[in-house]
């Protein structure tokens, strides 16, 4: 299928998997709504994209801010008038252990990861069901499906992702609204860096199978053919993620034997 002229909003723009969406959909012509909380990275983006960036802007947009977020979906449809694709992608990681972690970080991890992602996909939706057409992606994780030490409330966040858009996905298809969920496994970016610790600061860290791992713009130009396709449910992993996946279906006693004595921060 062809984007041009179709507009697509992507949360979390400013870097990483979302900053790759953000080349790889321009390439394919559309019209394109920027949002994060850091304006000034996603001028930076805009401003490097190669060819014409009049079809492309920039909406800050913070995810804990669910009030604002029937403003911002109003004046997200002045831009174009129309969303055809709502990528929900805005998300943040956690590296500390149960113990360690703040009631106060387990709740930032589900406002930014699960409510961000609810609240704006509810703003969205009435347009996509008028228009009888729309497309709703969200970057989940292979955490969504496999919980690990030092990520509780990451991997519930995502869990959480991962049933309320199966559920939503079944109350869409009367209305030709697809809904996409897109699990990656370690991407090269900086999550582990932004990963909230027990009190909430950052963790600071790259962690080695971020570092050793597929770049955004691979993933993206790996996952876009099934996107086109409206694939329900997408996963690009490197060996270990998928291997994990695959034990975990058929024998879940023998991954977590398998994963209590593995370095997975």
């Amino acid at each position: 299928m062809s984007y041009s002229g179709k507009t697509v909003w992507i949360t979390g723009a400013s870097s990483g998997i979302g900053e790759a969406f953000v080349r790889a959909f321009h390439q394919e012509g559309a019209n394109l709504i920027l949002s994060s909380r850091r304006e000034e990275a996603l001028t930076d983006i805009k401003n490097n994209l190669e060819g014409d960036i009049s079809r492309v802007n920039i909406l800050p947009l913070d995810l804990t801010d669910s009030d604002s977020f029937s403003a911002k979906t109003t004046e997200a449809l002045s831009f174009f008038g129309q969303i055809d694709v709502l990528i929900n992608n805005g998300g943040i990681s956690q590296r500390a252990t149960v113990m360690d972690s703040e009631m106060d970080t387990f709740r930032r991890l589900m406002e930014v990861n699960y409510f961000g992602a609810v609240g704006l996909t509810k703003k969205v939706l009435p347009h996509m069901i008028e228009q009888k057409s729309g497309h709703i992606i969200v970057t989940s994780s292979v955490a969504g499906k496999i919980g690990t030490k030092y990520r509780s409330g990451y991997a519930a966040s995502k869990h959480a992702v991962q049933g309320f858009f199966n559920s939503l996905r079944q109350e869409m298809y009367e209305h030709n609204v697809a809904v996409t969920l897109l699990c990656p496994g370690f991407i090269k970016t900086n999550i582990s860096k932004n990963a909230l610790t027990g009190d909430g600061t950052k963790f600071d860290k790259m962690g080695d199978a971020h570092s050793n791992a597929m770049t955004a713009d691979e993933m993206v130009s790996r996952v876009m053919p099934k996107i086109k396709a409206k694939k329900e449910e997408i996963y690009v992993t490197g060996f270990k993620e998928g291997l994990a996946l695959w034990v975990q279906r058929f024998s879940p006693s023998l991954l977590n034997r398998i994963l209590k004595n593995q370095k997975v921060t």
